[in-house]
């Protein structure tokens, strides 16, 4: 409060307008999701079976309840988060969820929409207990080397079971099956943003100067490069190119955004280059896939027919501008793949150039809510912790669908929300919930100061 004469009043300060929460609009936005993804529904059943799906309704209810269950969490505890964040993932699991269903209508014997359907009850589940128990996301920066320990065992875990496919990435007991690596990649997150956000200032003050480029201390920058190292070195180990990737790109990120030096992206780039080609050079599997990767045809002109490859190239150029429609097209000729590593090929020749936009639309306005949501952050753990978990979701679409395209070669990863995989889609819904936690922190409205009184001195009393 500023001073004020005796006698006089000044006229009381007007609180800050509270910024809107937009409720309204997510709930407006969720119905229409969930119409569109049940008129896909509708329309593959019509256009294989030549009528409505029996479950229709079922299905729609379900997806429905879903959405509105999530919708009350959000709108109890955190009402000024991001209105568009919500109704963007259900709008995915939901297509997902048509497209595995579509496939299965051609593979009744290998049917992965029930599986699917479960793990993305879990998902929204996990999103809901996420939203309500997490009110202040700052509590993770406690855990961070809980968090690094416990994304360093999921890591391990897979190499004491069976390979699948080539890889150790899966653990299997019985019926069921989890990738624990999707699980580490959010607290490797946690672990990266918690330790930079304390170390940003040694980062970029402290160390080395070479060239135009200052190397930070080895005592601050050790730490992490060596939890980097371990993680990376197990996935190559385990062959999960893919997510060493991502694991690469996530940690150049977060360490640019810490330091704000762009020098880190261009030294990032060129180790990821030389290891890249080491890999590719000397590791069979991936060497294969570089392989396909340069001559996708190779098969086809030795008379061994066309590999998954050029099948998804096939495919894409099938479905045009605006796609053969859902439910018409033939891209189960990819094989195995198909609902995974392939799904986007799907969505490609049967929605056609246009609806593949949309698709990577939605990706790309879940990335950019989330950068949005970090930039407005208060804190630099919230920051850094809102970038690592949007570059996730844009780093693993970029390898998806830049190996499905034939712009970089396959690295077996999962489209998020859109492909077959319980532990991927679950991963991603708690993804999705750290991310409307933080965008609730960053749009809520500071509480107003109790403002303290500076008051006129009373005049002398004259004796």
């Amino acid at each position: 409060m500023t001073a004020t004469r005796a006698g006089t009043s000044a006229p009381e300060p007007r609180p800050a307008p509270r910024p809107p929460k937009r409720r309204g609009v997510e709930l407006s936005l969720l119905l229409g999701a969930v119409a569109i993804c049940v008129h896909g529904y509708v329309a593959v059943g019509l256009a294989r079976n030549g009528a409505v799906p029996p479950d229709a309704v079922g299905y729609g209810a379900g997806l429905g309840v879903l959405a509105l269950l999530a919708h009350l969490a959000v709108r109890l505890r955190a009402p000024y988060a991001d209105p568009l964040l919500l109704p963007i993932a259900v709008l995915l699991n939901g297509l997902g969820l048509v497209l595995i269903y579509r496939l299965d209508l051609q593979t009744p014997l290998d049917r992965a929409a029930p599986a699917q359907l479960v793990w993305s009850t879990s998902g929204v589940a996990l999103f809901i207990v996420a939203v309500v128990v997490l009110r202040d996301h700052r509590i993770l920066q406690r855990y961070a080397y809980i968090s690094v320990t416990a994304a360093l065992a999921l890591l391990c875990a897979p190499i004491f079971f069976p390979a699948v496919n080539g890889a150790r990435i899966w653990i299997r007991m019985g019926q069921l099956s989890f990738q624990p690596g999707e699980f580490a990649k959010v607290l490797l997150a946690v672990f990266f943003a918690a330790y930079l956000a304390v170390n940003r200032g040694a980062l970029t003050r402290a160390g080395r100067l070479i060239h135009r480029l200052r190397l930070p201390a080895g005592r601050v920058l050790g730490p992490i490069v060596a939890v980097w190292l371990v993680s990376v070195g197990v996935l190559v180990l385990e062959r999960d190119l893919g997510t060493s990737l991502l694991f690469f790109g996530l940690f150049v990120v977060m360490l640019y955004v810490a330091t704000g030096r762009t020098g880190w992206i261009l030294v990032g780039l060129l180790l990821a280059s030389a290891g890249a080609y080491a890999v590719g050079s000397l590791e069979p599997h991936v060497h294969g896939r570089v392989e396909d990767w340069l001559d996708p045809y190779a098969g086809i002109e030795s008379g061994q027919g066309a590999g998954q490859l050029a099948q998804s190239l096939f495919a894409f150029a099938a479905g045009g501008m605006l796609g053969t429609g859902l439910g018409l097209g033939h891209s189960t000729l990819i094989g195995f793949a198909t609902k995974s590593d392939f799904i986007l090929a799907t969505a490609g020749e049967e929605l056609g150039l246009v609806g593949l936009s949309a698709i990577f639309l939605l990706y790309g306005l879940l990335v950019a809510r989330g950068l949005s949501a970090g930039l407005a952050m208060r804190d630099p753990f919230g920051s850094l912790l809102a970038v690592g978990l949007s570059s996730i979701v844009a780093l693993q679409v970029f390898v998806i669908a830049g190996g499905v395209t034939g712009l970089i070669p396959l690295t077996g990863m999962a489209m998020p929300f859109l492909a077959q995989g319980g532990s991927s889609v679950v991963t991603n819904w708690l993804i999705v919930a750290l991310l409307v936690r933080l965008s609730h922190s960053a749009r809520m409205p500071l509480p107003v100061p109790v403002e303290v009184g500076v008051h006129a001195p009373a005049p002398a009393v004259r004796q």
